[in-house]
């Protein structure tokens, strides 16, 4: 008994390492993509041109996002520097722990064990979206992170006989970030559908010691999340109401999909994906978990989830992230089981796991022959060599416990699989940008500022330039005059031929010269043509 209580305290610090060799280490290897881009300018713009209430993107309103996100990011670059993408995505990673932690913390809420609740922290943990939302600059992380915490002292206050004005209190303040990272996102694909859950599972019981703590969770909630918004509506009225406009038009004509574009929402899970999908299977598993309460709570929370984000016309396959939240914590129910009676059940129920264990091992077996062939690794050998002996390894104690019946040491295995490829293996990812022809508009600025000349764009704004520039960058729009200065500079589209009819016999050409921000190689599918521009130098023909 004394073991295994010494087993449980570790956990915790068990479930940090895991987070921070899969969310902190290497995390400025990636190039900055447009989301983030997007964001770090906003972020930047608030410390260089003190926007931190009325937020702009390249000098211009961004009232699209609530800021607090943006807060945290520009804090980060004031302090680590504003060229360091760890810096700019730390804040992501910090917030995706903070999940993790209380997601860890609310499980055992529901009575089932702390081993339990450790497997499906380190589910979730490792599932694919997580991951890739935790180690990039979006702000959807956040929004669920804080509501993570929120619902954690909502499930108090709902469950417990004291306390209550406590628990109300700091449920609201996390609401109320919350809803300060994207307004009403996890309100309602994470909370809303928890509340149902607990709703139809749990019962809401004894609230007539409970409303008046309600009331004050409901107006703190409300003072949070909408001061900001009611600051810009009154500060910028047209702006403010124009973007509103606009976004809440995209809700039903924007990426519109049917109902059931979501249905393979289990395989956002990644590595976990046969796992999760067997672990919806309720009528096989109901009469084979240790606690079929909790796990129809978890059931119809992740259910729940799926169907509310059906109802909105507009889908993308990141508006999933809130789901692996509850089906992780329904995955380990599943996996509990297998640990449990592994040994016990039939072939049958077996050949499902042998198959995903068994290809995890596969793929880390041959992991040094396909990246040797793959990859250009000059300058990463030591990258690839560490990683194939872990992943070999890995592979073949997975295989080796597999047959041993023991699955809880297959388990743990697949976790240190994720650990070793983020941690060790990541930076192989840079073997495959080999773009010959890149260069950085970085070079531009610096030019600029030699030349004392001023830069602006001509075309379509792209989020990516801007931020590698490192300023903002002024349009030139069709319709607009060009800028009054007796010499400048324009970057377009390559060869646009629209500008260089504009440009006819009214300004001399006095220097060009291409970038391409473009990593992937120009013969690979990653790359973007609407990353290529064209600079000139232009002179005024008196």
């Amino acid at each position: 008994m004394a073991n295994l209580q010494i087993y449980k305290n570790y956990y915790l610090p068990i479930l940090l390492i895991v987070s921070v060799l899969i969310f902190i280490f290497n995390l400025d290897v990636i190039y900055v993509n447009i989301m983030e881009a997007r964001n770090f300018i906003t972020a930047r713009e608030m410390i260089t041109h003190k926007n931190w209430l009325l937020t702009t993107m390249n000098n211009l309103p961004r009232y699209e996002k609530p800021p607090l996100p943006t807060w945290l990011t520009a804090i980060s670059g004031w302090l680590f520097g504003f060229k360091s993408r760890f810096a700019m995505r730390l804040p992501a990673a910090l917030s995706t722990i903070l999940l993790l932690i209380f997601f860890y913390k609310l499980l055992p809420k529901f009575k089932i064990s702390l081993k339990q609740s450790f497997f499906s922290s380190l589910i979730l943990a490792s599932s694919f979206y997580i991951i890739f939302s935790g180690r990039n600059g979006q702000w959807d992380i956040f929004t669920h992170a804080f509501m993570m915490v929120s619902i954690y002292y909502l499930w108090k206050f709902f469950s417990s006989e004291n306390a209550f004005y406590k628990n109300a209190i700091l449920a609201a303040i996390f609401f109320g970030f919350s809803f300060m990272s994207k307004g009403p996102v996890s309100l309602y694909a994470l909370l809303l559908p928890f509340l149902i859950a607990y709703g139809i599972v749990y019962k809401y019981k004894n609230f007539k010691k409970k409303w008046l703590p309600l009331f004050v969770f409901l107006v703190i909630s409300a003072i949070i999340s909408a001061w900001w918004f009611v600051y810009v509506r009154l500060a910028d009225p047209d702006t403010f109401l124009e973007i509103t406009s606009r976004e809440a038009g995209r809700w039903g004509s924007y990426n519109v999909r049917p109902f059931y574009y979501y249905w393979s929402f289990f395989t956002q899970s990644g590595i976990w994906t046969i796992p999760s999908f067997v672990a919806l299977l309720y009528p096989y598993l109901k009469n084979r978990v240790s606690n079929k309460k909790a796990y129809l709570f978890s059931f119809l929370w992740t259910v729940l989830s799926v169907i509310l984000l059906s109802i909105i016309p507009e889908k993308k396959s990141r508006y999933l992230l809130p789901v692996l939240i509850p089906m992780a914590f329904n995955t380990g129910f599943y996996v509990e089981y297998l640990c449990r009676k592994f040994a016990e059940i039939p072939l049958k129920e077996k050949l499902i796991v042998y198959f995903n264990h068994g290809l995890i091992a596969i793929i880390g077996i041959a992991f040094p022959i396909a990246a040797y062939f793959v990859l250009d690794l000059e300058g990463f050998w030591f990258y690839f060599i560490a990683t194939s002996i872990l992943l070999v390894a890995i592979g073949f104690a997975k295989l080796l416990y597999l047959k041993r019946n023991e699955y809880s040491k297959v388990f743990y295995l697949t976790i240190a699989f994720i650990c070793v490829v983020m941690a060790v293996g990541f930076p192989l990812t840079n073997a495959l940008l080999d773009n010959p022809k890149f260069k950085n508009i970085a070079e531009l600025q610096t030019f600029a500022e030699k030349r004392n000349i001023k830069v602006y764009e001509f075309g379509v704004e792209t989020p990516e330039l801007i931020w590698e520039f490192g300023a903002p960058i002024p349009q030139i729009h069709g319709k607009k005059s060009f800028p009054t200065e007796e010499k400048f500079g324009v970057i377009t589209n390559e060869n646009d031929q629209k500008f260089l009819n504009r440009i006819k016999d009214k300004y001399k050409i006095l220097e060009t010269e291409r970038y391409d921000l473009n990593y992937v190689n120009p013969k690979k599918s990653g790359y973007k043509n609407r990353l290529i521009r064209t600079f000139y130098l232009l002179k005024r023909i008196n």
